[in-house]
C-alpha cells in the first residue's frame, strides 16, 4: 500500500511506482522548465514544438549563439534523452542543462525528442516516437518550407551534417534507429553521418565481463526488472535484440546506419560491460565506419547530466562536442580518439 492509500502493483525503487489503478509515481525525476531566448550561461536560444498531433509528439530545438549572427547552416543533433524509458523529459531542468552546453560547445542545432513514456505506453512506442520524430526532421530536406514546416529547421540546417545521439535509455534508442535507418533509409535520402551513445542500457540473461552471474539475482536486478515493466510483452523478454544487441539471432551491427559512431562508458556503471561487449561486437560484426571508445574512471551512470555541474561532466560534454566538431567538419582539422581514455 502506498503513502497515498492506493494498492502497489510494481515498485522499482528508487525509480517509479505503479499502482493497480494504473497510475503511476515517478519518484525521481528532475523539474521541467522552459525554453529560454537566450541561455544566460551559453547563450542558446531553444523553443519547444508540438510535431505531430496522432501520436502526440513535441520536441525541444536548440540553436547556437552563431546562428543568429551568422547565415550559415549548421550540423543538427537529434537527441533522445534518457531514465530507462519509463521518467525523464526533453523539458526537463539536466537535459536542458545538458542540451546547452552541448550545443554551445559543438556549435551545432540541436533537436531533442519528448517520445511517450512507459509503462503508460509501453515499449516499443518510444522507439516508434522517435523514428517519427527523426523523420519529421529530415522532412524539412526537401527545400519545401512551408506553414506546416519549423521555420529554424529549414533555415539553420545542413541536413548532409545529420547526427543522432542518446544517453542511458536514449542511447538505446539511438542504436535500434541506426539500425533501422540502415535497412530502410531515411526520407529524401539523408543519411546520418554519425552517431553516439552514452552510457547505453543494454542488457541479457547471460553475463557478460563483471556482472553478477547467478541467474536469479540476475532477475532481480533493475536493469532486468525495469525492462520487464517498460516491455512487458517483449518477445524474448532480456534477450530481445532491443535490450541485448548483441544476442544470437539479433540483427547484424553491420548494418548501422553511420559512418561514425562513438560509444562512451563510466567505471562504476553496471551496464558499462555492456557498452564494451557493444563497441567490440560492431567493431567485429564488419560494420564500415569509424568506431570509437570512451572510458572514464571513477564515475557512474549518466554522471554527465545528473551531475552535471562536476569537472568531470563538463569534459566528458566537452569530449562529446569534439565529436561533433570533427564528424561535421565545419573547415577544421579532424580530432583522433583513442580506442581508451583513462581518466578524463
Amino acid at each position: 500500500m502506498g503513502s497515498n492509500g492506493k494498492e502497489v502493483a510494481t515498485e522499482i525503487r528508487p525509480y517509479i511506482r505503479v499502482y493497480k489503478d494504473g497510475s503511476v509515481q515517478r519518484l525521481v525525476e528532475s523539474p521541467i522548465v522552459p525554453p529560454s531566448a537566450s541561455d544566460p550561461e551559453t547563450g542558446v536560444s531553444s523553443k519547444d514544438i508540438v510535431i505531430s498531433q496522432n501520436p502526440p509528439i513535441s520536441v525541444r530545438i536548440y540553436l547556437p549563439k552563431q546562428a543568429l549572427q551568422q547565415h550559415q547552416k549548421f550540423a543538427v543533433l537529434v537527441y533522445f534523452h534518457g531514465g530507462a524509458f519509463c521518467s525523464e523529459s526533453a523539458f526537463s531542468f539536466v537535459e536542458t542543462k545538458f542540451m546547452n552546453r552541448l550545443v554551445c560547445l559543438a556549435n551545432v542545432v540541436a533537436i531533442s525528442i519528448e517520445y511517450r513514456l512507459a509503462p503508460e505506453h509501453p515499449l516499443p512506442i518510444a522507439y516508434e516516437d522517435c523514428w517519427a520524430a527523426l523523420q519529421w526532421v529530415v522532412s524539412h530536406s526537401n527545400g519545401d518550407c512551408g506553414s506546416d514546416k519549423e521555420s529554424w529547421v529549414c533555415t539553420y540546417v545542413d541536413f548532409d551534417q545529420v547526427y543522432i545521439g542518446g544517453d542511458s535509455a536514449g542511447a538505446n534508442i539511438a542504436s535500434n534507429i541506426l539500425l533501422r535507418a540502415g535497412s530502410e533509409g531515411l526520407q529524401n535520402g539523408v543519411k546520418i553521418k554519425g552517431a553516439f551513445l552514452t552510457h547505453p542500457y543494454f542488457w541479457g540473461s547471460k553475463q557478460i565481463g563483471s556482472e553478477i552471474k547467478d541467474v536469479k539475482r540476475r532477475e532481480k536486478l533493475v536493469m532486468s526488472t525495469m525492462w520487464h515493466l517498460v516491455y512487458p510483452e517483449a518477445p524474448g523478454g532480456i534477450d530481445n535484440p532491443m535490450i541485448n544487441p548483441v544476442v544470437e539471432g539479433a540483427p547484424s551491427l553491420a548494418g548501422l546506419g553511420c559512418s561514425r559512431l562513438l560509444v562512451s562508458v563510466a567505471e562504476k556503471d553496471p551496464v558499462r560491460d555492456r557498452g564494451i561487449s557493444y563497441y567490440n561486437a560492431v567493431k567485429e560484426s564488419g560494420w564500415q565506419g569509424e568506431l570509437e571508445l570512451v572510458d572514464v574512471e571513477a564515475e557512474d551512470h549518466s554522471f554527465h547530466i545528473l551531475v552535471h555541474h562536476s569537472e568531470n561532466a563538463k569534459k566528458l560534454i566537452q569530449r562529446l562536442a569534439s565529436f561533433l566538431v570533427s564528424c561535421a567538419g565545419h573547415g577544421r582539422k579532424s580530432f583522433q580518439f583513442p580506442s581508451r581514455v583513462s581518466r578524463i
